[in-house]
């Protein structure tokens, strides 16, 4: 099952691993916004289960730059634009503009600042940055089974976002071929989000933003399976980036 992990070819670029919804935590301040919110906090709407972990695996294994948030999305949203009617829930969204923009100031702000900061220092130095942000999805939404086990999403106008992707794909594919790896799904990787934000200010030559996406079936309900994919994606992943991107 386990992959070429050589580091040759990858030296040219520099990783830089994200998790926006790592945790569901509510910081103290905002704690009786959410008194009665447990079972929200808890659902797929306030984390995503297992990214954090998958974002820890894939940036020890690409030795990158690992930037990962806890602070629960229903208090504010870090992969969604400002503007974006979901930046925040229906719980904070009814706090006043001051209250707003302190959320942002402490935990939104800093958070987008330091990813573009460690894009920005690699691109200077000449680096080619391979960003992925690390997430998961719910098995089952508003009544649609998800049928997928692993995402991988990306700007289909990026070359190399589509090559690597094909690339990452065919490489799980041929390690576990009862794997359900599908591209842009469940989500369309051009959508609102962090890597979409990065792209406005990066080349294609310069950044390739990808979104990882983890069935949280597998991350809450199978364990065996679970653990394969802890070090499959990481091997897999170093694999598809030895071989040329465009």
């Amino acid at each position: 099952m386990y992959l070429n992990t050589s580091c040759e070819g990858l030296s040219i670029y520099y990783f830089i691993i994200t998790c926006e919804h790592g945790g569901n935590v509510i910081p103290a301040p905002y704690d009786v916004l959410f008194r009665d919110e447990r079972a929200l906090l808890d659902s797929h709407r306030g984390y995503d289960a297992g990214a954090l972990v998958m974002a820890q695996k894939l940036a020890t294994a690409c030795d990158g730059a690992l930037v990962t948030a806890t602070v629960s999305r229903l208090l504010v949203d870090l992969n969604r634009s400002i503007g974006h009617p979901r930046l925040f829930s229906a719980t904070t969204r009814r706090l006043s503009p001051a209250m707003r923009e302190e959320i942002l100031a402490h935990y939104y702000r800093p958070y987008r600042a330091q990813v573009e900061a460690l894009a920005r220092q690699a691109v200077s130095e000449g680096k080619r940055v391979i960003h992925i942000s690390s997430h998961s999805f719910t098995p089952e939404l508003d009544g649609k089974v998800r049928r997928a086990d692993v995402g991988l999403l990306y700007h289909p106008g990026r070359d190399g976002e589509v090559k690597l992707c094909a690339q990452w794909q065919s490489t799980l594919a041929a390690a576990a071929p009862a794997l359900r790896v599908r591209r842009n799904y469940p989500y369309a990787g051009k959508g609102d989000g962090l890597t979409a934000y990065l792209r406005t200010h990066f080349s294609p030559s310069a950044y390739i933003g990808i979104e990882l996406e983890v069935n949280q079936h597998i991350v809450q309900e199978d364990a065996a399976q679970w653990a394969m994919l802890g070090a499959l994606l990481p091997d897999s992943l170093r694999t598809a980036c030895a071989r040329d991107v465009p």
